[in-house]
């Protein structure tokens, strides 16, 4: 049986868009390889770190939206933690009735989502808590 997933994962910022955009290929391929059905993919684009992460205080975020078997996740981590362009990367699993039901309004939301321009500001969360 296979699970609903979504792979968050930053890229150097120092990279050309033209290794960015093989890095992304290269992700997609590993999933292709483990027999992941890729539902969406979510461009986020140049955005700014929480905190410096080897020392980038920037990084080209990108989110994929799977279904995949359990097994298949560590194989892709395995490629995330060894590729050098990449300089995080997080795995969520979505398991109950809810969290699928919001992992299908995802995929909805990413798929309408127009690709995102190299320098969008982060949204400011702390405005809505005022």
């Amino acid at each position: 049986m296979k699970n609903a997933y979504e792979t968050l994962f930053i890229v150097k910022p120092t990279l050309t868009e033209e290794e960015i955009n093989a890095t992304v290929e290269k992700v997609k391929e590993v999933l292709a390889k483990v027999d992941a059905e890729l539902r969406a993919e979510l461009t986020m684009g140049m955005r700014r770190l929480a905190y410096p992460v080897q020392k980038h205080e920037r990084g080209y975020y990108t989110v994929f939206y799977y279904n995949a078997p359990g097994s298949a996740i560590a194989e892709l981590e395995r490629n995330l933690k060894y590729d050098e362009n990449v300089i995080k990367f997080m795995t969520v699993k979505y398991s109950n009735k809810r969290e699928l039901a919001q992992f299908e309004k995802q995929i909805a939301a990413a798929k309408k989502a127009p690709e995102a321009t190299s320098e969008e500001a982060p949204a400011n969360e702390e405005s809505a808590e005022a």
